[in-house]
């Protein structure tokens, strides 16, 4: 056998594994949502299982956790939110279309999405990133609404659009980008759309983190902990790429330090967030609490500030212009 052969093989092998890992974590989900409802969340505490056996849809236990009362299907519907509006990004910029129309209904009003144009990426490293975030978001929307069944949310409005009043631009404006009247767009170039992910990956991941807490159930949490991880490498890929870019383009480092000081005014002005600006003589791929070595956490309502982009308790607005669908939808008031 050649090294060719052996070497086309090898990426097969890969490509087959890939698959497989895929697929099983949407049968998971699949397994989870027996007899229409949430099997996970009725499984209880620690030595929760899974059976096969469809069950009826429990009421739901409210997070031990969480003052507010919300319960564990209140936090994965929050999610759901979120990896609707990445998904349909993600899908966007990469096929030029969104979700399958299977993947929207639910509780709620099913919203439209405003804007969304396949990207012009000409880097290759860049347009394979942004293929496979896109097929890992599209799994996360799949996972969660198999797991949620019948309770599971419809897509809110989304607004993914590339104009002067956009929530892109406005973010953008926001973070000193682009000035009055000016327009982002995200889907012009390998920079910008690096640009927009890192705004979307960072507050995913400490979306996640932040909710851990608040998840009762030991299995949900299992559950929400893979999406965290798997979000963290998005983030760390999206990051890596700004990162060498912007040792040939500095102003792009810069572009991702704006960003990170507009979504710390957002979400209350402490510091949560980092852009990829090297500290010192090492790279910031990872942006982390320097006294416990983990990643940042959000609240649910500081989340919501920075994807409404309102520094205030508000339930509509930037890239949600109606709101998001389910029991949390109300960004922190700071």
């Amino acid at each position: 056998m050649t090294d060719e052969t052996q070497m086309v093989a090898a990426l097969d092998a890969r490509t087959r594994r890939r698959e497989e890992r895929r697929d099983f974590f949407r049968a998971f989900g699949a397994v989870a949502a027996v007899g229409g409802g949430i099997a996970l969340a009725s499984c209880g505490g620690n030595g929760a299982t899974l059976t096969p056996t469809p069950t009826p849809t429990p009421t739901p236990t409210p997070s031990a956790t969480n003052s507010s009362g919300f319960t564990d299907l209140d936090v994965l519907n929050f999610a759901l939110n979120l990896e609707y509006l990445e998904a349909q990004f993600y899908a966007y910029a990469v096929n030029g279309t969104g979700l399958a129309s299977t993947l929207l209904t639910g509780s709620g009003t099913t919203g439209t999405v405003t804007g969304g144009r396949k990207a012009n990426l000409s880097d290759p490293i860049v347009a394979n990133y942004a293929r496979e975030i896109a097929q890992d978001e599209v799994a996360h929307v799949e996972f969660l609404r198999n797991a949620l069944g019948s309770s599971a949310i419809a897509m809110p409005n989304l607004d993914i659009s590339a104009t002067a009043t956009s929530a892109f631009s406005n973010a953008a404006r926001a973070a000193g980008l682009i000035g009055q009247g000016a327009t982002f767009d995200p889907y012009e170039n390998d920079d910008n759309f690096l640009l927009a992910a890192f705004l979307f990956e960072d507050v995913g991941v400490t979306a996640y983190r932040g909710a851990m807490g608040g998840i009762a159930n030991a299995l949900i949490r299992q559950a929400a902990s893979g999406i965290l991880a798997t979000e963290s490498y998005h983030a760390a890929m999206i990051r890596s790429a700004l990162y060498m870019r912007g040792l040939t383009t500095p102003s792009l480092i810069d572009s991702t330090e704006a960003i990170s000081n507009a979504r710390d005014g957002l979400d209350g002005g402490s510091e949560i967030d980092q852009g990829v600006r090297p500290i010192g003589d090492q790279s910031n791929i990872m942006p982390f609490d320097s006294t416990t070595g983990l990643p940042y956490g959000r609240t649910a309502g500081q989340v919501l500030n920075i994807a409404y982009l309102n520094r205030n308790a508000v339930t509509t607005g930037g890239f949600f212009p109606a709101g998001v669908n389910g029991a949390i939808k109300t960004s922190a008031a700071n």
